[in-house]
C-alpha cells in the first residue's frame, strides 16, 4: 500500500547490488484481511493511524484485487501480497512482523505462489502515488 521507495531508492539498490528487506510487506495488516475487516492493531496502534489518515481510495482497490485473487487461488490474501512482494527485483527477505504461528505459515506457502501477469496488473494499477511517510522532512 506505501510503495514511494519504487520511485528513487529501490532501483538504486538494484543497480548497486543492494539486497532489499522490505518492511511491513502487508501494510500493517491491512493486506491480510478484507477493507471492511479492522483489528486491534488498527485501533491502537499510532503508526497505523498516521498510516490511515493518507488511505485513498486506490488502497482499497489494492485489497480488494488481493482479496479476489486470493479467493480465486484458494489461498489466504497474505500468502498474495507476499508472493507479489516477493517477486520485486532484488527483493530477498521481507520484514513481516510475524506474531502468530498462521503468519509464519503464510509466509512459506508465500514462497511457492507465482502470480501471473494479469494478476501483478490487477496488484500495481490502481496505486497512487503518495507523499512519502516517515522520513524527515
Amino acid at each position: 500500500l506505501y510503495r514511494e521507495e519504487e520511485r528513487e531508492m529501490m532501483p538504486l539498490c538494484r543497480d548497486q547490488g543492494v539486497a532489499l528487506m522490505p518492511w511491513s510487506p502487508l501494510g500493517r495488516g491491512r493486506l491480510a484481511r478484507p477493507w471492511d475487516v479492522g483489528s486491534a492493531r488498527t485501533e491502537t496502534d499510532n503508526v497505523t493511524q498516521r498510516l490511515l489518515t493518507q488511505v485513498q481510495d486506490a488502497d482499497r482497490e489494492v485489497v480488494d484485487a488481493v482479496q479476489r485473487i486470493a479467493a480465486k487461488r484458494g489461498v489466504s490474501m497474505a500468502q498474495v501480497a507476499l508472493a507479489w512482494v516477493l517477486a520485486q527485483p532484488g527483493v530477498v527477505s521481507p520484514i513481516i512482523g510475524a506474531t502468530r504461528l498462521e503468519h509464519l505459515d503464510d509466509a512459506v506457502a508465500a514462497l511457492a505462489l507465482k502470480l501471473d501477469p494479469a494478476e501483478h496488473a490487477m496488484l500495481e494499477i490502481p496505486y497512487q502515488p503518495r507523499i512519502p511517510f516517515g522520513h524527515a522532512v
